[in-house]
Order: C-alpha cells, then sequence, then structure tokens
C-alpha cells in the first residue's frame, strides 16, 4: 500500500509563513496561515515595492527562498487581431524577495504557430497562464505546445519534455502538479489527457486519455483509505486518479460544457463549484455519482475556484456564496458594493479572503458565517488586465497585473 502524502502537515508549515511554490499555495487550497496583512492600500498606501514586469501574463508569482518567480509574455499578443506572431517570446523572471529587484530573466522561443490572439479568446488570457511549481531545488513551467521546462533556481535547463502539440482558441492554462518523482500535467489543450513526466528525466511515465475542455489544475487528495489520489473536474465528470500510475480510481457523471475552476478538499472530501456545489467523498471505485456525493447546491462560479477553511465553503467572486461545508446548505449569498468580473482565484489569509477583479481591483471580505465586505482597493494608475491570482509571503500579499508585481504589506 502506498503512504499517503502528509498534506495536513504540508498545510500546517504554512502557517510559518513557507515558501509558495505552487498554483493557490500548499496543498492547492488558496490558504495561508500568515498574519498581519493589510486591509486596504492604493498606489501609494501599503506598497513595499513595485516590480515593472518584462511583459504581461496572468500566471501567479511562486516564491522560493529569497527569491519570486513568474512568467511573462512579449512580442505578440498585446492587442486583438495585430502584430507578427513570429516574434512571440516567453520569460521566465527572477525577483529579488525582500527589494523587488529584478534579478535575470530568461527567454524561451515558443514553438509556432500558436492560437492566434483575437478578441475574446486569447486576449482574455495571453500566453503566460500556467503557474509555474517547484520542488524547492528545481522550476517546472509549462508552455502549452511548447511543452514542460525543468529549470535549476538559476534558470539552468535541466530537461524539455513534450506533452501534445493541440492549441485552442482560449489558450493553455493548466499549472503543473509535483507527486513524488513525477510532474503531472492536465494537458486537455494539447493531447486530451493528463501527462506524468518523470522529474529528473522529463520523460513520460504514463497518460490517461480522455479529458475534455477542462481548463483547471489537478488537486491530490488524501482518501479515506490512506492513499492519495489525483482529482480533476472534466467537462463531464470529476475524476479521481491514481497519481501514481494513472489509472481512473473513480468518477461522478452528470456534467456538461467546460470547466476552470479547481477542487479543494478536506478530510477526504472533494469539493467542487461549477454551475453546481458538490462534495463528494474521495476513495469509491467506478462511478460513484449515487454512492459517494454528499450533497449538491446551487453553484455559480465560472472560473474562479472556492476556499474550503473551518467548516464553510466559500466562492467569494462575482456572486459571492458560502455553504456549510457538511450538509451543502447556504450558510448566505452577498452581493459586491461594485460588482465586478472575475478570473483569479481567491486568497485566504488573517481572516480575510482577497478576490481580485480582471482590472486590479482587489475585494477584501471577511470570513465566517456573516457576508461582510471589509474594503474595495484599487490601484490608480494601474487598471490592466488582473487574472493572475494573488499569493501570500511572509505577511505580504503579492498581487500581478499585465504590467506589475506589486508586493502588499504593512510598513
Amino acid at each position: 500500500m502506498r503512504r499517503r502524502l502528509l498534506l495536513p502537515a504540508i498545510l500546517a508549515v504554512s502557517a510559518l509563513g513557507a515558501d509558495w511554490v505552487q498554483f493557490r499555495g500548499p496543498g492547492g487550497s488558496g490558504i495561508s496561515g500568515d498574519t498581519g496583512l493589510p486591509t486596504t492600500w492604493s498606489s501609494k498606501e501599503n506598497v513595499v515595492w513595485r516590480t515593472k514586469l518584462p511583459g504581461p501574463g496572468t500566471s501567479c508569482p511562486i516564491v522560493v527562498g529569497k527569491r519570486v518567480y513568474l512568467t511573462c509574455y512579449s512580442g505578440y499578443g498585446l492587442e486583438p487581431g495585430k502584430g507578427d506572431m513570429d516574434k512571440l517570446m516567453r520569460h521566465l523572471v527572477c525577483i529579488d524577495r525582500s527589494k523587488g529587484e529584478i534579478l535575470w530573466t530568461k527567454d524561451f522561443k515558443p514553438l509556432l504557430p500558436e492560437s492566434k490572439y483575437q478578441p475574446g479568446y486569447d486576449s482574455e488570457h495571453g500566453y503566460s497562464s500556467s503557474t509555474l511549481a517547484s520542488d524547492g531545488e528545481h522550476l517546472y513551467a509549462f508552455f502549452g505546445k511548447s511543452g514542460v521546462y525543468c529549470l535549476d533556481l538559476d534558470g539552468k535547463e535541466i530537461w524539455h519534455g513534450d506533452v501534445g502539440k493541440n492549441t485552442t482558441g482560449w489558450g493553455s492554462s493548466n499549472s503543473p502538479v509535483l507527486y513524488k518523482d513525477l510532474v503531472i500535467i492536465n494537458a486537455c489543450v494539447e493531447s486530451s489527457a493528463l501527462v506524468a513526466l518523470d522529474k529528473k528525466t522529463g520523460k513520460e511515465v504514463w497518460r490517461a486519455k480522455g479529458i475534455q475542455q477542462s481548463w483547471n489544475t489537478p488537486v491530490l487528495v488524501d482518501a479515506p483509505d490512506g492513499t492519495t489520489e489525483l482529482v480533476v473536474d472534466e467537462s463531464s465528470a470529476v475524476i479521481g486518479f491514481d497519481p501514481a500510475t494513472g489509472k481512473e480510481l473513480w468518477r461522478v457523471t452528470g456534467f456538461g460544457g467546460y470547466v476552470c475552476p479547481s477542487v479543494v478538499t478536506h478530510k477526504g472530501v472533494v469539493y467542487v463549484v461549477r454551475n453546481e456545489a458538490l462534495a463528494i467523498k474521495a476513495g469509491g471505485r467506478g462511478d460513484v455519482t449515487k454512492t459517494h456525493v454528499l450533497w449538491r447546491a446551487k453553484g455559480n462560479s465560472l472560473v474562479p475556484s472556492p476556499v474550503y477553511h473551518e467548516g464553510l465553503l466559500y466562492s467569494p467572486c462575482g456572486s459571492p456564496f458560502c455553504l456549510d461545508a457538511g450538509t451543502g446548505k447556504d450558510v448566505y449569498r452577498g452581493k459586491l458594493s461594485k460588482g465586478g468580473n472575475f478570473y483569479a482565484s481567491p486568497v485566504l489569509a488573517d481572516g480575510k479572503m482577497y478576490c481580485v477583479t480582471r482590472n486590479g481591483a482587489t475585494y477584501v471580505l471577511a470570513t465566517g458565517r456573516e457576508f461582510k465586505e471589509l474594503a474595495y482597493n484599487k490601484f490608480e494608475d494601474d487598471t490592466s488586465r488582473t487574472n493572475a491570482s494573488p499569493i501570500v509571503s511572509d505577511g505580504c500579499l503579492m498581487l500581478r497585473t499585465d504590467q506589475h508585481l506589486v508586493c502588499i504589506g504593512k510598513k
């Protein structure tokens, strides 16, 4: 029997100000144990540093030790319907965590042709939407049809792997997941599959086919029997896999259409929010639609992922709602004061939820059983596209726009 990953232990470390090394942080939960984060800010208030980036992008930053890493693109895709695709370039940027200074950049020439940048499609996302992952020694970057890269922390390439060559007008966004000696990629666009590569060599270890319209990052789940499962939300089903082999373990069916939000998990239960919300007990086998769905409720999230915290399931972006995680019953359904459109997923820290709109405004909401809007913050001089989810690092919030990476904290 495989030993399970100690995800609760990983989450506990986050309370000590650990590195933020993957999409949505420790365990993919969107939760940090840091305290002292500011509630309000502006272009001048509570800004520790602000760094001009070499290009736009909607991937999130990660923090490894004293460095921040993120990806950008340039040369093409700045205006819909204009530009020369041959000039498209991706960049890996390394930034000093304490000062915000760019230490170095590494360029990646993409495999062309990429999907065409046009209104309503790639213009919503761009060509750097996948968040990096790190094991503390290496960086793992996914660039769609251009493949997966493993680099050391100084940007030296270790290997380059392939997961498929297909494209779509909506671009590629899913982020790498690290499990033991594997790098797992949701390559729904590139090859309609989950693909696991060897962390040391980049060679393919397994491939699970049939993943359609699934723009979300898989999540590792501790099952009730002590094993670890890999769960992805796909167009027609929520599916649990053995992350070591790619074998399908279970599925819940009855869905349709594309799906962007990642699932979240707590104590062997998988929480899903898409056009509906539901809780699924992990550990089943086969089609468990009738046996392992604990409850169903009304949902309404197009892109942002939910947050589980202290018995409550939050979907705070857009039309905010909170459900009792044990029963699925409404705790509240609220309304944001100024509305807004959201692609970024929320982050929870210091008793607050931070929800970033697509034009850089951030709502700060209270946690708990009552809907309460604490603040609405906006940079006066930067309203550029902001689809990247914020992250937390050493008592600060890091927020990435198309123009800047901003470290927000109390001075």
